[in-house]
């Protein structure tokens, strides 16, 4: 823990986007040591993660200022500019999330329902046993780790770049500027 003195603080992320956040780690974690003889937990795990994605989205509507949608939607160019101000050595600096990171953010919350919708379509009648449902949601879980890993490393990175606690921030729900 850096011992840095904080220049600024303020709070930013609610209850219900701290437990959203950690619940899906949750879930996605113990997903990688499912076994094959516990699919009922794979399943209702998928179903937990879908479910808070879509407490999340709802959230992203009608939740405090950070929470919502409006406040970090990654468009061309809010992209573009926090992209420029990064390579020229300026980064923004934003309360909630940056660009890159709400980029990010509704990639990994796509990927999760992607995996809960092509998860629950292999049981039903219709698509069990349909190779692209399960190759489709194979591939999806393939790339749900590596965007995952993607995701701390950039908080990590991004942290130290913008000089914010980020990881503490997703914990305490204050974001410290120091």
């Amino acid at each position: 823990m850096s011992t840095r003195p904080v220049a600024e603080s303020r709070p930013v992320w609610d209850p219900l986007i701290r437990v959203f956040h950690w619940s899906l780690v949750v879930c996605v974690l113990l997903n990688l040591f499912v076994v094959d003889d516990e699919e009922a937990l794979h399943q209702w795990l998928g179903y937990a993660a879908t479910a808070w994605v879509g407490v999340r989205v709802l959230w992203g509507f009608v939740g405090p200022r950070h929470a919502r949608f409006a406040d970090f939607f990654p468009t061309p160019a809010r992209l573009a500019r926090h992209v420029r101000a990064l390579l020229q050595g300026k980064p923004e600096h934003h309360w909630g999330h940056n660009p890159l990171g709400g980029l990010m953010v509704l990639g990994l919350m796509a990927m999760v329902l992607g995996l809960g919708l092509t998860g629950w379509m292999q049981t039903t009648d219709t698509f069990w046993g349909v190779g692209w449902v399960e190759e489709l949601h194979e591939g999806l879980a393939e790339w749900l780790l590596p965007l995952v890993g993607l995701h701390a490393v950039a908080a990590l990175v991004m942290g130290r770049i913008e000089r914010t606690r980020l990881v503490k921030a997703m914990v305490t729900g204050t974001k410290e500027r120091y």
